[in-house]
C-alpha cells in the first residue's frame, strides 16, 4: 500500500516529533487523555507516515497502552504490550518497516518499565540498562547499527530525567522544565534522523 506523504519513517522532522512528544509525555502524567491522543495523532503522523486512517488507529493503540500502563503499582503490562504489537503491526503494514510487531513491542514496553524503576529511585540508580534498551529497540526497529542509536537513546534519558523533575515538582504546564524537556527530546530525535536517515532497511 502506497503511503499519503511517500516520505517514510526514516524522514520524520525531529522538532515536530519532540515537541508532539513533550506535550504526549506532559498529557500523560496529567492523565489528560483526550489530549494525549491528539498529541499521539500529530507524532505519529509525522513520525511513521502512515497515511491519515492508519495514524488514527494507530494513535489510539498507542493511548490505549499508555493507560493500561499509567496506574502505579497495579498497572496492566499485558495489555500495554498488545496494543502496542498493534501500533507496530501497523507501522510494519503502512509504514515500510520490516519487522517483527512482537518482538517491537517487548522491546518498548521493557523501557518502560526500566523508565519507571528509574523514576521511583529517583533517578538515583544506574541508568545504563535504560540506555541499553533504548538502543535495543531503536536498532531493531529501523534495522540500524546499535553504535549509532547511542546519541539519541542517551538524549532521551536526558529527556526522561527531567520529566520526572517536572512531575516530582507538580505537572504544571507553565513549569520551564517543559521548555528544557522539549530540548532534550529534540536533540534525541535529531541524532536518531541522523543515523536512520542513511541506513539502508534490514
Amino acid at each position: 500500500m502506497r503511503r499519503e506523504t511517500g516520505r517514510g519513517p526514516r524522514a520524520f522532522d525531529p522538532v515536530r516529533v519532540g515537541h508532539h512528544e513533550t506535550q504526549a509525555w506532559a498529557s500523560y502524567y496529567r492523565h489528560d487523555w483526550v489530549r494525549l491522543l491528539r498529541a499521539a495523532v500529530a507524532m505519529v503522523g509525522e513520525g511513521f507516515q502512515l497515511g491519515s486512517v492508519q495514524t488514527v488507529r494507530a494513535a489510539w493503540h498507542v493511548l490505549a497502552a499508555n493507560r493500561a500502563w499509567a496506574p502505579y503499582p497495579d498497572n496492566d503490562p499485558d495489555a500495554a504490550r498488545e496494543h502496542m504489537r498493534r501500533f507496530y503491526e501497523l507501522a510494519r503494514r503502512h509504514g515500510g518497516l520490516d519487522l517483527d510487531p512482537g518482538r517491537a513491542s517487548e522491546l518498548e514496553v521493557e523501557w518502560w518499565r526500566l523508565h519507571r524503576e528509574h523514576q521511583h529511585a529517583g533517578g538515583s540508580n544506574d541508568a545504563s540498562p535504560l540506555v541499553a534498551s533504548l538502543v535495543d529497540l531503536y536498532s531493531y526497529v529501523y534495522g540500524a547499527e546499535p553504535a549509532g542509536m547511542l546519541e539519541a537513546a542517551r538524549w532521551r534519558v536526558t529527556a526522561m530525567d527531567v520529566s520526572d523533575a517536572w512531575v516530582a515538582a507538580g505537572c504544571h504546564l507553565d513549569d520551564p522544565l517543559l521548555a528544557q524537556e522539549r530540548q532534550a527530546l529534540v536533540a534525541s530525535y535529531t541524532a536518531l534522523r541522523a543515523a536512520v536517515g542513511t541506513s539502508t532497511p534490514g
